[in-house]
C-alpha cells in the first residue's frame, strides 16, 4: 500500500526529538510520502532544511491565519521572492479562521487574497484553511481564478464541496471523520466522486477516535483510511489508490 498523508506538521518542535521513529512507524503503515505546511515565515528555513534531509517530506510555504501576530506585512512579498528560488508543491498553509475570539477579519482576508494570488502567479496549488468562512474563501477562490488546491479538513456542506470542486479544488479529509458522532460528515463524503478526496491527518493535531489527548501521527492514517473505505462501503485498497493518485495529480508528485 502507498499512501499520501497530505497535511501534517512534522516540522514543529512536536516531533523533533522523535522524527525518525515517527516517519518509521509511518512508513510501517504504509505512509511514504507527506505533505508539510509551513505556518509562520521564521519556519521556512528549516522546513526546506528538513525536506531536504527527508525526500519523503515536500514543503508548502505559507501563512496560517491563527497567527496573525506573528505575521508582517513584508511577509508576503517575501514569501513571493522565496518561491522564485526555493521550490515547494504548494502554498500554504493559509486561509480564514473566524473562529478565534477578537479575530481581525478585514487583515486575513487581505493575508489570504495575497497568498493566492502568489499561488495563481506561481502555478501552484493553495492548502486551505477555513474555520467558521467557508463562504468568504470560496468568494475569495472565486475571484482569484484560475487557482487548483485543497481544502484542508473540510467540514462543510455539499452545496459548499460542490461550489469549491466546480472551482479546482479537492477535499481534506482527516481524525474527524473516525468518530462515530460525526453523522453530518459521513454524509457528506458518501456522496463525493473518488477524484474529489484527499487523506490527511494534519499531525500533531486533530487524533482519531481512540486516541484523543495523544499527539496525532502520521502512522494513524490508516485509521482514516479505514473509517473512509467503511463509510463509502469501498476496499481499502481502493480508497488507498485514488487517494494517492488524487494527491500525485494535485501537487504534482514524481
Amino acid at each position: 500500500m502507498h499512501l499520501v498523508d497530505t497535511h501534517c506538521h512534522l516540522n514543529i518542535d512536536s516531533f523533533s526529538a522523535d522524527l525518525d521513529a515517527v516517519l518509521e512507524r509511518a512508513q510501517h503503515a504504509g505512509i511514504r510520502e507527506f505533505i508539510v505546511p509551513a505556518i509562520t515565515r521564521s519556519g521556512w528555513e528549516h522546513l526546506r532544511t528538513l525536506t531536504e534531509q527527508y525526500p519523503s517530506m515536500y514543503p508548502a510555504y505559507g501563512l496560517h491565519p491563527m497567527f496573525m501576530n506573528k505575521h508582517q506585512a513584508e511577509h508576503t512579498a517575501e514569501l513571493d521572492q522565496w518561491l522564485d528560488t526555493n521550490s515547494a508543491i504548494a502554498v500554504g498553509e493559509c486561509g480564514l479562521d473566524f473562529y478565534l475570539p477578537e479575530y481581525d477579519a478585514d487583515a486575513q482576508l487581505k493575508l489570504l487574497k495575497e497568498q493566492l494570488v502568489i499561488a495563481r502567479n506561481h502555478k501552484l496549488p493553495v492548502i486551505i484553511h477555513c474555520r467558521k468562512a467557508m463562504d468568504q474563501v470560496l468568494k475569495l477562490l472565486r475571484e482569484t481564478q484560475p487557482l487548483t488546491g485543497v481544502l484542508h479538513s473540510f467540514n462543510g456542506s455539499l452545496q459548499q464541496a460542490t461550489q469549491a470542486i466546480e472551482l479546482g479544488f479537492i477535499l481534506g479529509i482527516g481524525g474527524p471523520v473516525t468518530y462515530d458522532r460525526a453523522s453530518k460528515m459521513h454524509a457528506l463524503v458518501r456522496q463525493l466522486p473518488q477524484e474529489t478526496l484527499l487523506l490527511e491527518t494534519d499531525a500533531p493535531d486533530q487524533p482519531v477516535s481512540g486516541h484523543q489527548g495523544e499527539r496525532n501521527e502520521p502512522s494513524l492514517m490508516i485509521n482514516i483510511l479505514h473509517a473512509l473505505a467503511e463509510i463509502r462501503e469501498e476496499p481499502i485498497e481502493t480508497v488507498a489508490t485514488y487517494t494517492t493518485a488524487n494527491a500525485h495529480r494535485l501537487f504534482k508528485l514524481a
